[in-house]
């Protein structure tokens, strides 16, 4: 049997994937996402993979996130919440790719008590991870958050998925951003400038006033002197201020609120956390969506 097994994260725009030894990552690839591979995706699987086939073949594959959606590598289905992990890993697509087994993780989806209907691909492997790596989490009521493009509010209660809530906040403001009049279209290069603009974004947000706020960024702009960098971060301190403010109002909180992600964007939210006098904690993505990859089945 091969001396190594392979897990990776597959999303819309990236391919990660570990080389795990002697159960510790030794090794990452790096790869195009599941839009670019398109129907392409196991050539694609294959071209990432193929330095580390040099050494023979894996043990086994275990892929979550995109890879599993409908015009990904192989359809993996949904997982109805309230759920386990060991509900998640048992409803895994399986099959075999060159003689070597492979799990490709299911989704998680949900429909709120307003008919809502949401799912997630990913980030079900970093809420079990947490939970596996912090046990604390399986106790009682928790509110994860996982910033990104599709921002996940999760309720957690005694280590089940209950419901969650997606809040596309990371892909508005890269339109706003890049493709609207409102946007800087320019990189950042003075980040305290940024930060300015952030939290006179975040005190916008206060106000409760998103539609009426936005064009403030361009007219700033044009007549009080402020620069592309002001704008770029007024924009997201507005749209997550308001983002946080609409979601509380929902789900209200669970004490301390559970970040994980990147750490500067996950920063930027225990910043619009606090200004509402919110605690919050940090968690690594890459660390939490290798513990739930990596969940032992016994323990699923």
């Amino acid at each position: 049997m091969s001396g190594y097994e392979v897990v990776g994260d597959w999303g819309t725009s990236h391919l990660r994937l570990f080389r795990i030894e002697q159960g510790r990552p030794v090794a990452r690839l790096s790869g195009p996402g599941i839009a670019a591979a398109g129907a392409r995706a196991e050539a694609a699987f294959a071209e990432t993979i193929a330095p580390w086939l040099k050494d023979g073949m894996p043990g086994q594959i275990r892929l979550c996130g995109m890879a599993g959606a409908r015009d990904g590598w192989v359809e993996a289905p949904y997982v109805d919440c309230p759920a386990t992990a060991r509900d998640w890993r048992s409803a895994a697509a399986r099959f075999d790719w060159r003689g070597v087994p492979v799990s490709i993780l299911a989704g998680l989806a949900c429909t709120d008590g307003d008919g809502v209907a949401d799912v997630m691909r990913g980030e079900e492997t970093q809420l079990f991870g947490a939970i596996k790596q912090h046990p604390e989490l399986a106790k009682g009521r928790q509110l994860i958050v996982l910033p990104g493009t599709h921002n996940k509010w999760t309720q957690v209660e005694d280590g089940r998925i209950i419901a969650f809530r997606t809040v596309p906040t990371g892909e508005l403001y890269a339109l706003l951003r890049d493709h609207s009049t409102l946007g800087p279209k320019a990189d950042t290069r003075d980040p305290s400038l940024e930060s300015e603009g952030f939290a006179e974004g975040l005190g916008r947000a206060g106000e409760g006033c998103l539609l009426t706020s936005l064009f403030a960024a361009r007219a700033m702009r044009l007549r009080a002197g402020r620069s592309p960098d002001w704008a770029a971060g007024y924009l997201s301190g507005l749209l997550i201020g308001c983002e946080i403010a609409e979601i509380l109002a929902m789900l209200g909180t669970a004490g301390n609120i559970i970040l994980i992600g990147d750490q500067r964007l996950c920063a930027r939210y225990a910043q619009a956390l606090e200004v509402r006098g919110l605690s919050s904690d940090l968690l690594d993505g890459d660390d939490c969506v290798l513990a739930g990859l990596t969940l032992p089945e016994n323990d699923a």
